[in-house]
């Protein structure tokens, strides 16, 4: 072994053996590599019409303040998220992006010895953050794509100091119901943590609505994720929000970074919750795509996971990484899933009309070409 080799051993256990997340492919890279002019990406469940005019208004009005560093305390957008809410300013903890509170999460209540409790076919930063930390990640076999409560609460002991519960699930889009799910967090002990990851909330249909922040008068020990990435079009800046107990927010602050939320950010998020029509237009697009795209794979003879997020997972029927690449040498940037156990799918963002339409024409020339 080298020098150089040697050094990882310096590392803690559970980062020694960390595999990175891979994001999805950016558009630039795929442009060099195959000389392409034009690219759609759909890829990383962005928002197709991009931030709102509110949004962007903001932070052209504070570019002149950027040799100064931002509110460490967030102040103007906790304040907002608050009367959202309904809720205190001490309840909340912001994030770089919301995938920073699920960090923070383990780095406040983990150690090694300690458990944690996650769904196959979930969200791939909850097993990275509990190996980081050196916990132990307990994966309960999903059912049919989603959460099986009833076994992941038998997965419960002693030992067990968080769960995460992705809802609407990332990759698969599957979706919870309030009452199971108000069940399972009532009959989790108290000395485990629930961390409840909304990410995509805005887009669960109003036929079956999820009032989970209701839920913080009476679980202390719940905590609750949501992104400004997805519905709000601020996927660059990262910023995303914890909703808490005042006593976990107290914890997850003690251990986050002074100015984790740069300034372009808590403007951007701050404006875009009052930008109403932006999101409802965002909403209305994610609806027609996403019936543009499953009746693309029903004509295809496809099938596909019903989603309630703003992405769907279809199923090839044979392996994946094939058409993905095919795909990428026609363009078209999707995800494959095959590190979530799923190696037969492409989990698709919803684009534009246009967008899904030229997706949906690279895909039938594709599964033709492999």
């Amino acid at each position: 072994m080298n020098s150089a080799d040697k050094i990882y051993h310096l590392a803690i256990p559970g980062v020694q053996q960390l595999i990175p997340y891979k994001p999805g492919k950016p558009i630039e890279e795929l442009e060099r590599e195959f000389g392409l002019t034009r690219v759609i990406k759909l890829a990383s469940n962005e928002n197709p019409l991009g931030p709102g005019k509110k949004a962007l208004a903001a932070i052209q009005s504070i570019l002149k303040d950027m040799a100064l560093y931002p509110d460490g305390s967030g102040f103007g957008l906790k304040h907002a998220l608050a009367v959202k809410y309904a809720v205190e300013s001490d309840q909340i903890t912001l994030g770089n992006g919301s995938n920073e509170i699920l960090e923070l999460a383990a780095r406040a209540f983990l150690t090694p010895g300690l458990e944690v409790i996650f769904s196959q076919h979930a969200f791939a930063v909850y097993p990275i953050v509990t190996q980081a930390v050196g916990a132990t990640a307990v994966v309960v076999t999903a059912v049919k794509y989603g959460h099986d409560l009833e076994a992941m609460l038998e997965s419960v002991t002693e030992k067990t100091r968080i769960v995460f519960i992705a809802n609407p699930n990332n990759p698969t889009g599957t979706l919870l119901s309030q009452t199971a799910l108000e069940s399972f967090i009532s009959a989790l002990p108290e000395s485990c943590v629930c961390v409840l990851d909304e990410a995509y909330f805005e887009f669960v249909s109003s036929a079956e609505p999820i009032d989970s922040i209701d839920w913080l008068k009476t679980y202390p020990n719940l905590i609750i994720t949501r992104t400004f990435s997805k519905a709000y079009g601020l996927a660059g800046l990262r910023v995303g929000y914890g909703l808490s107990s005042p006593q976990i927010a107290d914890i997850l602050n003690r251990v986050r970074q002074p100015f984790n939320n740069n300034a372009l950010a808590l403007a951007a998020a701050e404006a875009a919750l009052t930008d109403s029509e932006h999101l409802q237009q965002t909403i209305a697009t994610n609806a027609r795509g996403m019936e543009q795209l499953t009746d693309g794979f029903k004509n295809l003879g496809l099938e596909w996971i019903p989603s309630a997020g703003n992405f769907v997972l279809v199923d090839l029927k044979r392996l994946a990484q094939p058409v993905y690449e095919a795909l990428l040498r026609k363009g078209v940037i999707v995800r494959p899933v095959a590190n979530y156990g799923l190696p037969n799918h492409l989990r698709i963002s919803i684009g534009t009309h246009e967008e899904n339409r030229l997706f949906l024409k690279a895909l039938t020339d594709s599964l033709q070409d492999v």
